[in-house]
């Protein structure tokens, strides 16, 4: 039985992804996932109470094994230069994998803050990947400067996402120069 529910909730959180790849937040919707699951939508309240309860146990199951693919990069980076610019290039690399869509789910509003809470705690851990980087590149602040460069980050992936105006590797490139060389070109 429990083996069951286990493989029944993977089926729910595949289907979740598949949804928020699709669609957005706007697509994660219990009826969806039942139809896709093949439950009844009742069943589906079963597994979760809401969907910030989906989207909360997707970022605990997908944001560690995204921060460890930004993590392999960044250690197969030479040199603190080269380890920032694989954190910002692996980002926005994964900006197409289903995975990424629940990470990104996590500013809809409708998450309760002790779901916002969780998710700022791992969004922590991947600022902290980069910080020794910014240490060794110099930065008096290299925290702060953390946290502006996934600003930098997060930008670029929100407009990848418009799916406008300019290419993802146009977009890529621009946020790799802002990380190495900041505005002044």
């Amino acid at each position: 039985m429990a083996e069951h529910r286990s493989m029944q909730r993977a089926a729910l959180l595949d289907a979740a992804r598949s949804l928020l790849s699709e669609g957005g937040t706007e697509a994660l919707t219990f009826p969806a996932l039942a139809e896709r699951t093949g439950l009844a939508r009742s069943s589906v309240y079963e597994y979760f109470r809401s969907r910030a309860a989906v989207v909360e146990e997707l970022c605990q199951v997908d944001f560690p094994v995204w921060a460890a693919e930004v993590e392999t990069a960044m250690d197969a980076a030479d040199g603190a230069e080269a380890k920032v610019e694989a954190y910002v290039r692996k980002q926005l690399e994964l900006v197409g994998d289903r995975r990424h869509r629940a990470v990104v789910a996590i500013s809809a509003s409708e998450l309760d803050a002790g779901a916002r809470e969780k998710i700022r705690a791992a969004h922590g851990g991947l600022i902290a990947m980069i910080v020794e980087a910014l240490a060794d590149m110099g930065h008096a602040e290299p925290r702060l400067t953390a946290m502006l460069l996934q600003g930098v980050v997060d930008a670029a992936v929100r407009r990848i996402e418009l799916g406008v105006a300019e290419e993802p590797d146009t977009i890529t490139e621009a946020a790799v120069g802002m990380a190495l060389r900041g505005v002044g070109g």
